[in-house]
């Protein structure tokens, strides 16, 4: 199923929100780009919250905007979630939970009060008031009122913009555990590449009030010229199974032909597939097999592309065992002395690794 959104609405004389795309609807999508590119326009022609003359705006078989047809956000059976949270200050956790609930026809309730507090660990924050909260309780809060709508989509509109850093540390396993557990689609909405290669399946890159592209996340890390890359540099994020705890406090991630050791996580989501960010600038390579080194994660990996340097750097893409890319950036030196080509096996050794919870 798609969501397919044609429109094009002008906001004074700078700024033009010009869209002609499907948005396939499956896990979570990313909106992603700067500020004022006109991410959260595009939310609200979504939602409903914007009419545009002229627009279409067509969810699966649904047709929420075409011509004079016209269908209210309350009938779109949307979840909406901001970067303010906008809850009920005068009634309790469970009251603002129970509120959309109840509004919602039993026929069409598919997720249920106990499954969404336990996923977003807010048991035990039922009886309090909204004055007693934490902004990352509140923003989870929000989630839940949101998901108890049983929507048939999830919009959410930067929702740790509002938040300090330690508190998106916080909340971020409960998004990730809603995004894998709930089975509503989700559009998300962000100018973080931390959070789009957290959460993101696919990705919408903006700019100028249109869509540049749309794209998977493992396609835009595979590109050189990734938007995701302004901030950070190059990066790689894999994908495997987390093992049990071992003897010395490590854990096991991927498969054996691919195996990496990550420090022990207490609250690692309960997924069958976790996600693994490694910076490319904490990646260097061997031609021989390491002995001695106090570097443990140590892959074998065949060169698939080395692309041109930029300020005497390159960054080169390989091939794990298991068929996935890990990118390193060495110097332009490096890559003549060490002779490297596309084919080349040799061992990357990574030197840092973050678990995405």
């Amino acid at each position: 199923m798609n969501l397919q959104v044609q429109a094009r609405l002008r906001y004074g004389e700078d700024f033009e929100l010009n869209v002609d795309h499907e948005l396939p609807l499956e896990g979570v999508t990313g909106l992603f780009g700067r500020s004022g590119c006109g991410k959260t326009s595009l939310l609200r022609l979504i939602a409903g919250l914007e009419r545009a003359k002229g627009a279409t705006v067509r969810f699966g078989d649904q047709c929420w905007q075409q011509g004079r047809a016209f269908v209210p956000l309350h009938k779109r059976r949307i979840g909406l979630v901001f970067q303010e949270h906008s809850l009920l200050p005068h009634l309790s956790v469970q009251d603002n939970l129970l509120y959309g609930y109840k509004r919602t026809p039993a026929a069409l309730r598919r997720l249920h009060p106990p499954e969404v507090t336990a996923m977003l660990g807010i048991d035990d924050l039922l009886n309090r008031r909204i004055d007693q909260l934490s902004g990352g309780q509140r923003q989870r809060v929000s989630l839940g009122r949101a998901l108890l709508i049983s929507p048939q989509l999830l919009l959410l509109d930067e929702p740790m913009a509002a938040l300090d850093t330690q508190t998106k540390r916080e909340i971020m396993p409960f998004l990730g555990r809603m995004a894998a557990e709930s089975g509503v689609p989700i559009i998300m909405v962000s100018h973080s590449p931390d959070e789009i290669q957290r959460l993101a399946d696919r990705i919408a890159f903006m700019q100028n009030g249109r869509i540049q592209c749309i794209e998977t996340l493992h396609q835009s890390l595979a590109r050189p010229d990734s938007p995701l890359f302004e901030d950070a540099g190059a990066v790689s994020v894999l994908e495997g199974a987390l093992g049990d705890t071992e003897e010395d406090g490590v854990r096991p991630f991927g498969p054996p032909e691919a195996r990496l050791w990550v420090p022990n996580v207490t609250q690692a989501p309960a997924k069958p597939n976790l996600r693994l960010r490694i910076l490319a600038r904490d990646v260097s390579l061997s031609l021989v097999n390491p002995q001695q080194i106090s570097i443990q994660n140590q892959l074998l990996v065949t060169i698939e592309r080395i692309d041109a340097p930029r300020d005497n750097r390159c960054v080169v893409a390989c091939r794990t065992e298991d068929g996935q890319l890990v990118l390193a950036e060495i110097t332009a030196r490096a890559v003549r002395q060490l002779g490297l080509e596309t084919g080349t096996r040799l061992y990357a050794l990574i030197k840092s690794v973050a678990l995405l919870e």
